[in-house]
């Protein structure tokens, strides 16, 4: 499988914060001062850890009396419910995770598209209140598919998602009998998150997705069908069809000759019916049995596509999150600190997204000012007439060590 950037650039930095900060010491700039620089960028971890901590425990609260897997009772007190609104608090931690979401074009266009896995998925959004889909990382893939029955294969060429994050919130009047699953329940809602989604099959993705026959399954089944049932009637139902004529015939007034239903006859009559009957079901045991291999594949697929489910989707996503925001403010810092000048924002930017582009390969779309208000919030950086300086690292370590220390004086007190 190939596969390249699309020419939309992510602001996701595809590595590890631990590689950023070796990454940048590569460029042996701070000579004498990496092991300094590999602290600050400690602490500053630590300090992003922290802050993560608040939010995931907020989701928490906002999602307690929703949560599927819940194993705890339910404290049922109004007074103490917090005033939480669980989608403001998902997007804004997706938001720092550099997840964007999915626009209606971009999902009717993926619901309109066929589907890389040969199958055709039908998905009944009446059956939600809300339905939310983000991504973050976009690739241009190419992959070798067999057709004619494995007897070749073309190149095909789609879009794929690095990560997709599904939130469903189903209606409180959902007919829960349309589908036997134990998590679709009316007002329920699930969270999900998956890997390695090519657009064009988001619809895999909904609890509620039907396998429906395409075509040209219908065609491989229907031929087939019409040929072998014109041989059933031919060679197994001919005596049959015969005396069923002779008697509608007599009954209809057609024909003045009595026909005589002796033993003969009805094992005739029965064993027509017999071969009708057999013939019948083995049609349709084709089609159940060509249905359930669909079902297999999209069911092998998503059980490798699957990455974590209701409230561990928090957890993986603050942890996300966590890591880029540390990773963009290192690599401002760093820029910064080895600048001999002041630079203004865009300057700024340049410099990084050029770094990453020219000697790591990797073309992103970098948040300047989400990294330089972090940096500016914590006296790392200062910013004068549009112009931005960073402080020593020495001067960092002490301000971050005062600010962790404040996180444990009571409000009250300071």
């Amino acid at each position: 499988m190939l596969e390249h950037s699309t020419d939309n650039k992510s602001r996701f930095i595809p590595f590890r914060k631990h590689d950023v900060v070796e990454m940048c010491l590569q460029d042996d700039l701070l000579p004498g001062q990496e092991k300094q620089f590999r602290h600050l960028s400690y602490m500053l971890g630590c300090i992003f850890h922290f802050e993560f901590h608040k939010i995931i425990e907020s989701l928490k609260d906002a999602y307690a009396l929703i949560d599927p897997d819940a194993d705890t009772r339910v404290y049922d007190n109004a007074k103490l419910q917090p005033d939480l609104n669980l989608i403001e608090l998902l997007e804004e931690l997706l938001e720092k995770a550099n997840y964007k979401r999915v626009s209606e074009a971009d999902l009717n266009q993926a619901m309109n598209k066929s589907s890389l896995f040969k199958i055709r998925l039908h998905v009944d959004f009446n059956d939600f209140s809300e339905a939310l889909l983000f991504c973050r990382g976009e690739t241009l893939r190419h992959e070798m598919v067999p057709r004619w029955f494995g007897l070749s294969s073309k190149e095909i060429e789609f879009i794929n998602y690095d990560r997709v994050v599904v939130y469903i919130r189903f209606r409180e009047d959902y007919e829960r009998t349309k589908h036997q699953l134990p998590s679709c329940k009316p007002g329920s809602t699930l969270l999900k998150l998956f890997q390695n989604v090519p657009k064009a099959d988001l619809e895999m993705l909904f609890p509620n997705t039907r396998v429906r026959m395409r075509t040209i399954d219908k065609l491989l089944i229907g031929i087939p069908a019409v040929v072998s049932g014109g041989i059933v009637l031919t060679t197994k139902l001919g005596a049959s069809l015969v005396l069923l004529g002779s008697l509608f015939g007599f009954w209809l007034g057609l024909s003045s000759q009595p026909v005589e239903l002796n033993k003969a006859a009805l094992i005739v009559l029965l064993a027509g019916l017999v071969a009708v009957g057999g013939y019948l079901w083995k049609q349709f045991n084709n089609f159940k049995n060509r249905k359930l291999r669909f079902m297999q594949a999209l069911t092998q697929n998503l059980y490798f596509k699957n990455l974590d489910n209701n409230a561990g989707v928090f957890y993986r996503l603050a942890n996300d999150a966590e890591e880029e925001e540390c990773k963009e403010a290192i690599l401002a810092y760093y820029f910064l600190l080895i600048s001999q000048r002041p630079l203004s924002r865009h300057e700024l930017d340049g410099m990084i997204e050029n770094w990453l582009t020219t000697k790591w390969n990797c073309a992103v779309n970098f948040e300047i000012d989400d990294a330089l208000e972090k940096l500016i919030t914590l006296d790392l950086v200062q910013e004068s007439n549009g112009k931005l300086t960073a402080i020593t690292i020495e001067e960092g370590i002490n301000n971050l060590d005062r600010r962790w220390d404040d996180y444990f004086v009571p409000s009250e007190i300071k």
